[in-house]
């Protein structure tokens, strides 16, 4: 399927990423990227634990019974969870790509990416193909994540994750941010656990997710 370019003057943009300080100044598009749907970013940690996969695959599922669509990164772990759970669902999603959209990234996440794009989803990024990855550009890419959702969840999360990165995009652009709490004693709990202590909003069900959004305009 071919890619769409649509600036960031265009009707087409996305009005919520608009709204950030530094909103991409084009979009690379693949699939159909929808203004119709309230969209809530689900991502977490890399190296998921059963516990981590299970409380991802409920929300998604909820979230898309709930009537929302879920954004994530395609990277290993949650992101990846979310992103099939939804589809299974048969909901809509959206893969926010740190490169360009030629290839998916990771490689392994190639079949994935493809079934998102036969379920009616989009990828995304603001990137054309064939540049040259590095690290920033998965940091930058995350702004993104967080500008074209209302919401944010986190589920797992070490102190260091990219995740984290996220969650602080999204509250520099005002935007709500949740988080799974884990075990005490669990390294990859250690992120989440910190954002709920510092104010995120505490979710562990579907009930909790649509209560926080009851105060969104």
């Amino acid at each position: 399927m071919s890619q769409q370019r649509v600036a960031v003057t265009s009707s087409n943009y996305p009005k919520l990423l608009k709204e950030i300080a530094t909103p991409p100044k084009q979009l690379y598009i693949k699939g159909s990227l929808r203004n119709d749907i309230p969209l809530i970013a689900v991502i977490g940690s890399r190296k998921h634990s059963s516990y981590g996969q299970k409380m991802a695959e409920e929300l998604s599922r909820e979230l898309v019974a709930a009537g929302f669509g879920i954004v994530s990164g395609l990277a290993y772990g949650i992101d990846a969870v979310s992103h099939r759970a939804t589809l299974d669902a048969g909901g809509y999603t959206v893969a926010v790509m740190a490169g360009g959209l030629d290839k998916a990234q990771p490689r392994g996440n190639q079949g994935l990416a493809d079934q998102i794009i036969e379920g009616s989803g989009a990828h995304v990024s603001e990137h054309p193909p064939n540049i040259e990855l590095t690290p920033k550009h998965f940091a930058i890419r995350n702004r993104i994540i967080s500008g074209l959702s209302i919401a944010t969840i986190v589920i797992e999360a070490g102190e260091s994750s990219g995740s984290l990165i996220t969650a602080k995009f999204a509250l520099e652009q005002n935007r709500q941010v949740m988080a799974v709490p884990g075990a005490a004693d669990s390294p990859s709990s250690q992120g989440t656990n910190n954002l709920i202590r510092e104010g995120a909003a505490l979710v562990t069900n579907i009930d909790d997710v649509l209560e926080v959004l009851e105060f969104i305009d």
